[in-house]
């Protein structure tokens, strides 16, 4: 299939449409992660349908500092990829295609989730995303958008923007796409020195070991329910190796299924080591929130929630996360 590039509005409405319009929005220098998003797409929209790429550096989302001039623009290899991936068209507009009378005076506010987490390092960050999430929604007018769970905070935003203004459009999440080291998929790595990269590391390093913790302590639990009696409890406890907590089997029965302030220890560990390295990670947060809101979960939270860290090695500012499942819902997701 030839792959269309498409720069204004006009020449997108202009297409002719069968079946459903999937859109996957980016900022362009694609690599593997956004190939996931748009072979998800691709399945979604199905042979009938379409995918549209969008390929758009936002200044609105970029504060003071921050890297707007120096991010990559590759639009010719961008094409490449997603036509590769099965993209019917990357729509790629200009600066003044979006904003035409210029910075739009009117924005959509991301309200008190948005200043939370990544919202409080980066203040009106979300402002800007949502405002230009709306604006291609309305440029591509799209049935179903995509967006990575990489971006966790700014997924829940979107979902929560398309829900409370009634955008009617499905918002899709697809996991995390890793590279063979565990370092999650980020246009930003390619600002890595091979020194740097081995520290970045340790992001993925701490939600790994947050999230191994979170299932042991999730099956120690589910052992414990199997078992009527205290008695009993323990010695099932004994025979899985735990000998201190078969040796308060009723403590470890009634207390807290996965224990969040464990699962927060277990990822500290690991950044607290990283922050010795050479270059070292300097963390800006480690956080186990609720998706709903982004608020940090109590030692009594059940359900889904998300392992979340950010962190700089050398100038580069990497965040990643890991979705879990506290209590009666299960183990990690």
């Amino acid at each position: 299939m030839t792959t269309a590039l498409l720069s204004t509005a006009e020449e997108l409405h202009a297409r002719v449409r069968h079946g459903r319009r999937a859109v996957v929005m980016t900022m362009g220098a694609l690599h593997e992660g956004h190939a996931t998003l748009i072979r998800t797409a691709r399945e979604i929209a199905g042979p009938g349908g379409e995918v549209v790429v969008t390929v758009f550096v936002n200044p609105l989302q970029f504060g003071a500092g921050e890297d707007l001039d120096r991010y990559p623009r590759t639009l010719e290899a961008d094409l490449k990829l997603a036509e590769q991936a099965g993209a019917d068209v990357v729509f790629a507009p200009s600066v003044d295609e979006v904003y035409p009378g210029g910075e739009p005076q009117v924005r959509i506010s991301a309200g008190p989730m948005g200043e939370r987490l990544e919202g409080a390092a980066r203040p009106g960050h979300f402002d800007g995303v949502l405002t230009v999430v709306a604006k291609l929604l309305h440029l591509s007018r799209p049935d179903v958008a995509l967006f990575g769970q990489k971006d966790a905070q700014q997924l829940a935003l979107i979902r929560r923007m398309a829900r409370d203004l009634n955008f009617g459009i499905d918002i899709v999440a697809v996991p995390t796409v890793r590279e063979d080291d565990g370092l999650a998929l980020s246009s930003r790595n390619r600002y890595l020195s091979p020194e740097e990269r081995r520290t970045a590391l340790a992001l993925s390093h701490a939600l790994f070991a947050g999230g191994d913790r979170h299932a042991a302590q999730e099956a120690l639990r589910a052992r414990a329910r199997e078992v009527p009696s205290t008695h009993a409890r323990a010695e099932a406890l004994s025979a899985i190796g735990e000998s201190r907590a078969a040796a308060d089997a009723h403590a470890v029965a009634t207390a807290v299924p996965g224990g969040p302030a464990a699962v927060r220890a277990a990822a500290r560990q690991a950044l607290d080591e990283a922050a010795r390295f050479d270059p070292p990670l300097r963390l800006d947060y480690l956080a186990l929130v609720d998706p709903s809101d982004f608020t940090e979960i109590g030692d009594d939270f059940t359900g889904e929630a998300v392992l979340a860290v950010a962190a700089r090695v050398g100038t580069t500012r990497l965040i990643d996360n890991l979705p879990l499942t506290f209590g009666s819902l299960g183990a990690a997701s």
